[in-house]
């Protein structure tokens, strides 16, 4: 039985409207019953912790002590390193200008050779050089001559050394910057300036890095 509580008459349970004030009653609450606690949970059970989102540039682990060469060092090393450049230049010209010189005889027509000689000089020495110095001596050791000199390693990004073919395509992309000249050279060699890790155009042609190794 239930009390109407507009005016006390009683009421059965089931009623839904007052039998004396015609008033509406209330539903009878569901009984609720107390929900026991979560159990604990050990640190085995709780699972790994939840890391947070982490955003990084990707690049290579550096060694103790070591960091991303810096433009200068990087400079010194391209210079002493064009020396031999040069000099495979100075033995093309030698070779091909005595090949040309007997051809002397063909008058205006080798002219246009000896121009054609000379933009491809650059080049055509850089390869033959950078073949042992740019290619295998740095899929080897890790540097040319003139980066050893300064103390550079090329790596990949997991740190390693360049394999032979990475170095070859590495060495190609320089080579086919040299074909505009001085614009392609000089912005290959300016891009470490703004770069954040430092990286020349041909680096970020196979992502390779150049550390300075102290």
């Amino acid at each position: 039985m239930s009390f109407c509580t507009n005016c006390g008459a009683q009421n059965q349970d089931t009623a839904q409207f007052c039998a004396g004030c015609g008033s509406p009653l209330r539903p009878a609450l569901a009984p609720t019953s107390a929900q026991p606690p979560a159990p604990m949970l050990s640190p085995s059970q709780q699972g790994p912790p939840l890391q947070p989102s982490v955003s990084y540039t990707l690049g290579p682990p550096l060694p103790p002590g070591a960091t991303y060469a810096q433009w200068a060092d990087r400079v010194v090393g391209y210079l002493l390193d064009s020396l031999l450049v040069g000099a495979g230049m100075l033995l093309l010209y030698l070779i091909l200008g005595s090949f040309f010189a007997m051809l002397a005889g063909l008058g205006s027509q080798l002219g246009g050779a000896m121009c054609c000689m000379m933009i491809l000089l650059f080049p055509m020495a850089s390869l033959l050089v950078g073949f042992y110095n740019r290619v295998y001596l740095v899929a080897q050791r890790g540097s040319s001559i003139g980066q050893g000199v300064m103390k550079l390693k090329v790596v990949d990004v997991n740190g390693n050394l360049l394999t032979t073919g990475t170095a070859l395509i590495r060495l190609l992309a320089q080579v086919a910057l040299s074909f505009l000249p001085l614009v392609g050279p000089l912005l290959d060699l300016m891009w470490p300036l703004w770069d954040e890790k430092r990286q020349t155009l041909h680096d970020k042609a196979v992502g390779s890095f150049v550390l300075k190794m102290l």
